[in-house]
């Protein structure tokens, strides 16, 4: 039996710190839309202890306590919900506990499937009738945050047959086709904003942006997993060889650039110097083209996906920009990355992802570190959140510690799996 890793005593510490809703302070947990949000508050503690729950190493009443707080009041729905807020976000953690508890949450869940069916079926309509006006899309209308991607994640778990995804899927395929915007010819995801999703000057043409979190690889991600369970719509394979081509274009070594914009159509800076995260970095666009490659049959492609995601976690520049051990873009989150695209790569290539894996995770979880003073520690300076902070830490070293698969699949949020 293989010995976890030490950063497993951190990922504990953290959940003990966690257990007790009652227990936080209020400075973390009076923000009205704390009850609500998957990235920074109950319903990402709540995966956490699902998790811990469906392995053994936590109690099935904290899970409940924490996911009691997330619908202790009314569920937003609508233009103001999306994957990290609202419905979709109570219905995401309500999944990952029911999976490992068939039967569970059974009557909130089927309440909470049509909302968010409903909702989705919305934002698709508002996408036609965006493109009927010629206008350039919104972030939020197609990203993993706040759009499409992310619903369609949802939607593959919960009704992969039903007409919402495959209206999702087929907006993102139309999202692929270049358009005519201002006498240039634009790739359809291109927007009329900066990447925080609002105006800015320094953007005057605005920007098309490459990053899981916020740019195409989301939808890339996401078409890709839909047919890799056998869900197509027309089109599918056709948009996901054109977004490869599109990264395929814009790389430089193993990193890509965050975003391009009219004046740099081929960078925004030195990728050598980004760091290689989920939200934006090479860790994200690289899982993404893994998936691709996977469901296309594609050997070539996944092959280079796999060695720009151990190049760059092996890179001393690229993981000098890295700071934290946050899920979103820290250690923690590229460590389970790469342990996820290990699971997909050939031997070869699997090899070195695990190598890879162990090298962050000591960096994570320094040897001879007293994981209570690192926790208390990461409490201090990133609070309870599930992207940033100390929930999504615990979370994202849970599997490449003990080298196992989530149990509840908590990761579906990521568009990584």
């Amino acid at each position: 039996m293989n010995t976890p890793h030490p950063a497993l005593h951190l990922s504990d510490r953290i959940a003990e710190l966690l257990a007790d809703p009652a227990a936080l302070p209020s400075t973390w947990t009076a923000h009205p839309s704390w009850r609500q949000s998957l990235a920074h508050g109950a319903p990402g503690i709540a995966l956490l202890h699902a998790e811990r729950a469906a392995t053994g190493r936590g109690r099935w009443e904290t899970a409940a306590a924490w996911l009691s707080v997330a619908a202790s009041g009314p569920v937003t729905r609508g233009p103001d919900s999306y994957l990290y807020y609202g419905a979709p976000a109570l219905t995401h953690a309500l999944d990952c506990a029911a999976r490992a508890r068939p039967g569970a949450y059974r009557t909130a869940l089927a309440h909470l499937d049509r909302a968010v069916a409903e909702d989705a079926l919305h934002r698709c309509a508002q996408a036609r009738a965006r493109l009927a006006r010629g206008d350039l899309p919104a972030l939020g209308e197609f990203d993993t945050i706040r759009g499409l991607a992310g619903l369609g994640s949802l939607l593959l778990r919960r009704e992969p047959n039903g007409r919402a995804l495959r209206e999702v899927l087929a907006c993102l395929i139309r999202l692929t086709r270049d358009v005519k915007h201002e006498g240039d010819l634009l790739p359809g995801w291109w927007t009329a904003d900066g990447p925080a999703g609002k105006p800015d000057p320094r953007f005057p043409g605005g920007h098309g942006n490459n990053g899981l979190a916020h740019g195409i690889a989301g939808p890339l991600a996401l078409l890709s997993l839909a047919l890799l369970h056998g869900i197509e719509v027309e089109g599918q394979q056709e948009a996901i060889r054109t977004v490869l081509a599109h990264l395929e274009r814009l790389r430089n070594g193993h990193a890509w650039p965050y975003w391009v914009t009219r004046d740099r159509p081929h960078s925004n800076h030195k990728p050598a110097t980004q760091r290689p995260s989920w939200c934006y970095g090479t860790a994200g666009v690289a899982r993404a083209q893994q998936l691709a490659a996977l469901v296309l049959d594609d050997p070539q492609i996944r092959h280079a996906a796999e060695d720009a995601l151990a190049a760059a976690l092996t890179d001393t520049a690229a993981l000098a920009a890295t700071t934290d051990l946050s899920a979103c873009h820290g250690f923690a989150g590229l460590a389970h990355i790469a342990h996820r695209a290990a699971a997909d790569a050939d031997p070869p290539g699997a090899a070195r992802l695990r190598t890879t894996t162990a090298l962050l995770l000591d960096t994570a979880h320094p040897p001879h570190t007293e994981p209570d003073q690192q926790a208390l520690r990461l409490f201090d300076t990133a609070g309870p959140a599930l992207l940033e902070g100390a929930a999504g830490t615990a979370l994202a070293l849970l599997a490449p510690t003990t080298r196992t698969v989530p149990a509840t699949g908590w990761d579906a949020c990521l568009l990584i799996t």
